[in-house]
């Protein structure tokens, strides 16, 4: 098990209701780790569904499903940012 930190962005914050939290965690990726939160509550899976464009960063840089979670990482998870 690891200790991490997630933090959330924008309208996933406001439906998770919380901007971030600090678990523990056996997920070894990025990936295994938005399943493993989207296993915790119908509002976790609408937030971070996989149809979703979800962007996700680890250590404060974009990474993909694929990149490898470490003890003490922040991992964060945030809609495509739009201009207008």
């Amino acid at each position: 098990m690891k200790t991490i930190t997630i933090r959330y962005f924008a309208s996933i914050r406001e439906v998770l209701g919380t901007g971030s939290e600090s678990l523990q965690t056996a997920a070894e990726t990025v990936g295994a780790l938005r399943e493993e939160l989207m296993s915790r509550s119908a509002a976790a899976a609408n937030a971070l569904a996989a149809g979703k464009a979800v962007r996700m960063a680890l250590n404060q840089d974009m990474c993909a499903l694929d990149a490898a979670i470490q003890n003490g990482d922040e991992v964060a998870f945030f809609p495509p940012v739009t201009g207008g």
